[in-house]
């Protein structure tokens, strides 16, 4: 198992930076994957990020070239650094992990942290 618990939300204008941080409960040497999602009123939740143990990084179309994802091992933390945001960014932004078990995997998931992008 692991607690996820993520920070960094807040308000900032369009065309602005953000760097969400998802802290671990513990070692992420791991975890399978680490993954960023967004959900906004009224959507689904998103896939926006993910990070392999591999080191392999995947990224939804809407994101690419504006959003890093990136992770430290000493400090169990997966970040999210977001730039050039836009109005349609705005959502909760949630961290999940994924951990290998003897029968697949599990998923965990922080509580999520809020970002709004005025226009």
């Amino acid at each position: 198992q692991v607690q996820l618990v993520e920070s960094g939300g807040g308000l900032v204008q369009a065309g602005g930076s953000l760097r969400l941080s998802c802290v671990a409960s513990r070692s992420i040497f791991d975890i399978n994957a680490m993954s960023w999602y967004r959900q906004a009123p009224g959507k689904q939740r998103e896939l926006v990020a993910t990070v392999t143990s591999g080191g392999n990084v995947n990224y939804a179309d809407s994101v690419k070239g504006r959003f890093a994802i990136s992770r430290d091992y000493a400090k169990s933390t997966v970040y999210l650094q977001m730039n050039s945001l836009k109005p349609e960014d705005t959502a909760v932004y949630y961290c999940k992990a994924t951990i290998p078990t003897r029968f697949g995997a599990s998923d965990y998931w922080g509580q999520g942290t809020q970002v709004t992008v005025s226009s």
